[in-house]
């Protein structure tokens, strides 16, 4: 059986690669959790509703959008840095941005296209451009009438007693 050296070079930076994987995990999950927040979605949706008209389905970019995309950011990267200090006092922005920027290529899910909004312009664009096509009824808004239900019910038998 081969002997783990923790000392070597390796292992320490092994630990420390997966004590900045928990890190990350939980800095994810605080926002998983901000983005249900209804401030946050009220935030998020007043400048949807402030700026939705303004954006075009068209390749060329207004200078407009800069400064909007700039004001978004600034909104609302200050409220999920002000929420996380809030819950992790050792939490930085820069640590974060190293992070997201290293595990770019694996990151998938809701909060990961919340930050691309802040950070990518297309992305940004993007969202106003679906807000703007449900808002103009040329996409069906399918918000309201989603529910989630079990297929099998908790007193079912197979339930109880897998095979």
């Amino acid at each position: 059986m081969a002997e783990i050296n923790i000392s070597s070079p390796e292992n320490g930076k092994q630990i420390s690669r997966s004590e900045e994987d928990r890190s990350f995990d939980e800095v994810i999950g605080h926002i998983e959790d901000l983005l249900l927040e209804e401030n946050f979605q009220s935030l998020q949706h007043e400048f949807l509703e402030k700026y939705w008209q303004v954006f075009e389905p068209v390749e060329d970019n207004k200078l407009i959008y800069t400064d909007i995309f700039n004001e978004y950011n600034k909104a609302v990267e200050a409220y999920i840095v002000n929420h996380l200090k809030k819950v992790m006092p050792q939490f930085t922005v820069d640590t974060l941005l190293h992070q997201l920027n290293e595990k770019q290529t694996e990151l998938e899910g809701e909060v990961f296209e919340v930050l691309s909004t802040i950070t990518d312009f297309l992305a940004f664009k993007e969202m106003f451009l679906d807000y703007r096509a449900v808002k103009e009824g040329k996409v069906a808004d399918l918000s309201c009438g989603i529910s989630v239900t079990s297929l099998k019910s908790c007193n079912d038998e197979n339930y109880k007693n897998p095979r």
